[in-house]
């Protein structure tokens, strides 16, 4: 039966590899431009292309869980390495596949690594244009608020500093 699979796991494999790549770059983009002047349009661009890779990186995901419980094996690492050695056992060339997957692994890992590290600049960069916007608004969170004994809290610069 796994003579019957492997090509596809071959081809799944090759594809995520590719889409993991493009992820990663786009990811790196993403990083440069969060550097630099703050372009939202591009950002949002990114981030809906982002979203499309990751909707192919989840089809792969089912597509190789598929194929892996035809063999009667659980999806992620383990199972990966039991398919291989299988095949490998059947008399199957797995260098091609075991290259592919373990490349995988380490990109999808500084994919993870470098979602996060944009995720916390967006955050910082969102809070700080919050806390822009209460400056001139005059307002700071903290005035529609309720303290411990269920009174609103009042602080010294909650009115209006600027009126346009």
């Amino acid at each position: 039966m796994i003579e019957k699979t492997y090509p596809i796991t071959e081809k799944l494999l090759a594809n995520a590899l590719k889409a993991a790549q493009s992820l990663f770059e786009l990811l790196t983009v993403e990083s440069d431009k969060l550097k630099q002047k703050i372009d939202p349009e591009a950002i949002a661009s990114i981030a809906a292309s982002k979203r499309d890779l990751v909707a192919q990186l989840e089809q792969f995901t089912k597509q190789l869980g598929q194929v892996l419980a035809t063999e009667q094996l659980t999806v992620g690492s383990d199972g990966i390495k039991k398919y291989l050695a299988k095949a490998g056992a059947a008399g199957l060339h797995v260098e091609g596949v075991w290259s592919s997957w373990t490349g995988l692994a380490k990109i999808s890992e500084n994919c993870r690594a470098l979602n996060e590290q944009n995720g916390a600049s967006i955050a910082l960069l969102s809070r700080h244009t919050q806390r822009s916007l209460q400056i001139l608004r005059g307002k700071s969170p903290l005035a529609a608020t309720y303290g411990p004994d269920g009174v609103t809290r009042n602080e010294l610069f909650s009115h209006t500093l600027i009126s346009v």
